[in-house]
């Protein structure tokens, strides 16, 4: 009794270490990409106005980028695997970075369209790489609350850098640029500089970490084994199979149809504003941080719900049913103070959820199986994340108003919830098999 309290107490003091220490390097360049990816919404209203961009052209430019993407995920994640997150994840950042940046020298439709989808291109395998990297850090009951962590980055994005992009707005006409050129140069170059300090301070491993000694980082590597499945490295030859289970497939599923509906909202939030007669871009940015306010909430309570219920699809369907009640709650009210309010309230479950996907889908992939799985459902992920701009753009062209895109949410998370009962199904098929199977999990109760 005392030798494991010794050793939970030893495995506890290491991931409190590792979270201290690592979590905020990921958040770091996940704040960077995320703030670079979404300050387009800022500019849509800019970019009509200077290069003749229409509302369904900036729609398609907002979610091409993740075609790009979208088709580089697995391959680009299996090298981080390969190589190590720490040298792929700087790379990225950097190179990112620098086409972020040259965002500003757009003329028209054709080089909008061209620079989003190369920054997609730069920008693949991020997210399923800084997941890959919780699998090799974190046990399995510890994941959910270290994603919930990761993703306190694109909430405060969306909280600070919705302001600070509408402050770099008002730089219009500062040596001869536009505010929304000033945008994409000062808020594209420092993820180079980002960039390059994980290059020297990210660890691959708790092994690689001169903050850990040796019984630390051991305990961590140990911990994060899922149970019955020995090293992770002992199935890398089949990681195809990940790809091809039900339960990746309808995760992935669910968290495309998730990204439909946050991605669009996120997109379109600040147009719907201006819609509301609100004119000046900083007040625009401040209104639209709303978004980002109920997306932080989201992440620091609904993970925490989920640990405590330790109820997979209970728990989905539950904050799926959230989502739907404040995305219908706002197509029937027209009052704007309220509407901000279901703003926060929509982002809340729509982006809350989020960590409560990837903590499922690590339950059942370890080793290069997770860094191909991840990236998988984190490509299904991407393609939501095209589609919805897309169909936003064309809601707002229909109808004339940017707000039609909360039907797109509503029909988009009905469709998920729906999905929920099979993932529960392929959840129960998938534990019934024997443990000597690579990359099964088969003893979470749901």
């Amino acid at each position: 009794m005392t030798v494991m309290s010794n050793a939970a107490q030893l495995h506890a003091l290491a991931t409190r270490r590792a979270m201290v220490r690592l979590i905020p390097l990921m958040c770091a360049i996940y704040f960077m990409s995320y703030l670079d990816r979404t300050n387009v919404a800022l500019a849509k209203a800019a970019l009509n106005a200077d290069l003749g961009i229409s509302a369904a052209a900036f729609g398609l430019g907002a979610g091409i980028f993740f075609i790009g993407y979208a088709l580089l995920e697995v391959p680009s994640n299996l090298l981080a695997h390969r190589i190590g997150p720490r040298r792929w994840i700087a790379r990225i950042a950097v190179t990112w970075g620098v086409l972020s940046s040259a965002m500003m020298f757009v003329q028209g439709e054709a080089s909008f369209y061209l620079l989003r989808v190369l920054l997609g291109i730069a920008e693949a395998g991020l997210f399923p790489a800084l997941m890959y990297m919780v699998t090799l850090w974190f046990a399995p009951k510890d994941r959910g609350i270290a994603i919930g962590w990761i993703y306190i980055a694109p909430a405060l994005a969306l909280v600070i850098g919705n302001p600070i992009g509408g402050a770099l707005m008002r730089l219009d006409g500062v040596s001869g640029l536009h505010g929304w050129q000033w945008m994409f140069l000062l808020e594209g170059l420092p993820s180079v500089v980002v960039g390059v300090i994980l290059w020297f301070k990210l660890p691959d491993r708790p092994r690689d970490a001169r903050w850990l000694n040796a019984a630390q980082a051991q305990s961590l590597e140990t911990h994060a084994l899922l149970p019955g499945q020995g090293e992770p490295h002992r199935y890398s030859g089949q990681w195809m199979k990940a790809l091809t289970r039900p339960t990746t497939i309808l995760i992935g599923l669910i968290y495309f149809l998730n990204q439909v509906a946050f991605v669009g909202l996120v997109f379109f939030t600040p147009s719907i504003i201006q819609q509301m007669q609100i004119t000046s871009p900083l007040t625009v940015g401040l209104l639209s941080s709303s978004v980002g306010f109920g997306f932080l909430a989201g992440v620091l309570v609904l993970p925490r719900v989920h640990r405590a219920v330790d109820r997979d699809t209970y728990c989905l369907s539950l904050f799926t049913v959230g989502l739907i009640a404040s995305s219908v709650a706002f197509t029937l009210i027209d009052d704007a103070i309220i509407r901000i309010a279901l703003f926060t309230a929509t982002s809340f479950f729509a982006g809350g959820v989020l960590p409560t996907y990837w903590a499922i889908a690590m339950k059942r992939l370890q080793g290069i199986e997770a860094a191909a799985g991840l990236a998988f459902i984190n490509t299904l992920g991407l393609l939501g994340g095209f589609v919805g701009p897309f169909l936003f753009g064309l809601a707002e062209k229909a109808s004339g108003l940017s707000s039609s895109g909360f039907f797109v949410i509503v029909a988009a998370a009905v469709l998920g919830l729906l999905l929920v009962p099979l993932l529960g199904m392929a959840i129960s098929a998938q534990a019934g098999r024997p443990l000597t199977e690579p990359a099964i999990e088969g003893r979470e109760a749901l």
